[in-house]
Parts: C-alpha cells; structure tokens; sequence
C-alpha cells in the first residue's frame, strides 16, 4: 500500500512539474512574448513607421516607460492597409518625419531598444522564474516520491527574480549602448 501512495504521488508530481512548466510556457507566449519577439528582431521587418511627434510614455500608475512615437505605417506586406500606430519605447526621440523599420506585435510597431529590452526582459523573467522554481520543488519532490522542503527553492525564487531585474537592466544598458554607437 506505501509503494502505491509513494508512486501516485510521484505521478501526481510529475505531472505538476509538467503542468507548471505548460503554463509558464503559456503564459509567456499570451503576455511578453510577441512584443519580446519584435523588440529582439525575430522575422523580417514588417515595415516602416514614418515618425509624426514623439513623447514621453507612462504606464498606467504614472511612471515612464520610456518614449513612444506615433507615426504613419506602411507595411512590407502587399494587400496590408497602412495606418496609424504607435512605436512602443522608441530607441530615441526621433524627430518628425524619420523612418524608422519596425516589427509589429499586437497593434502596436517595435524596434530594437534598451528601454523595451529591460521592459520586457524584466517581465519575462519575473514571469518565468516563480513557475521554474515551483517545476524544480516539484521534480524533487517527484524524484524522492517524498514532499521536500520548499525553503531553498523559495529562498532560490527570491534570487531568480533579483537576478531577473538585474539581467533585464544590463541587457537593457548593453542594448542602449549598442543602438547608440551602430
């Protein structure tokens, strides 16, 4: 009767492990994802914002998060309509009239940019990092067929998500430095 509980709880753990990681993968894919994906670059560059006024941007409790441009749009794609859109965290404050290539992520342009880079960076990681450290406590505990103390995975979580703020600040700085110079 023991093996039997130890092996369903191994099982059940198993399929925690999957589940978590399942979500995370989901959830990165529904929430920072695509923008991550067009502020990286991945693709072809869907067109070209020609930049009208350029302003500070602030979220919804007030802060900056850095400048956002609108501008006219012309796709790459023939049988797309150009539009008016928004260039989220602009790479700089370009003045009336710049082109600017871009990639486009759920209505709105990117580019590549310090700024999106830690914005996005940052919430990947704060995302990603409390589902990892819950996939690897369960693993444990699936491995052992025991329930293993969560204090160092907890206490590793904390260090992930520091981790994940200073990642996301120095791929911001490095990204921001690297658009400024080419």
């Amino acid at each position: 009767m023991r093996a039997a509980v130890r092996g369903l709880g191994r099982g059940l753990a198993g399929v925690g492990v999957v589940v978590a990681l399942g979500v995370a993968g989901w959830l990165m894919w529904v929430l920072p994802g695509p923008q991550m994906g067009a502020v990286l670059g991945f693709g072809p560059v869907d067109g070209v914002v020609s930049v009208h006024r350029c302003y500070e941007a602030a979220d919804a409790e007030g802060y900056t998060t850095g400048t956002d441009c609108t501008g006219w749009y012309t796709p790459r794609r023939p049988g797309e309509a150009a539009r008016e859109i928004v260039l989220d965290t602009a790479a700089d404050e370009y003045r009336r009239g710049t082109e600017v290539e871009v990639r486009t992520a759920r209505g709105r342009a990117y580019e590549l940019s310090g700024t999106a880079v830690f914005n996005f960076g940052t919430a990947a990681g704060l995302l990603l990092v409390p589902f990892l450290a819950l996939a690897a406590w369960l693993f444990a505990c699936a491995r052992s067929g025991t329930v293993e103390s969560g204090d160092g995975y907890f206490l590793v979580s904390l260090v992930g998500l520091f981790a994940a703020v200073v990642l996301g600040a120095v791929a911001g700085i490095l990204v921001g430095i690297g658009t400024a110079v080419f």
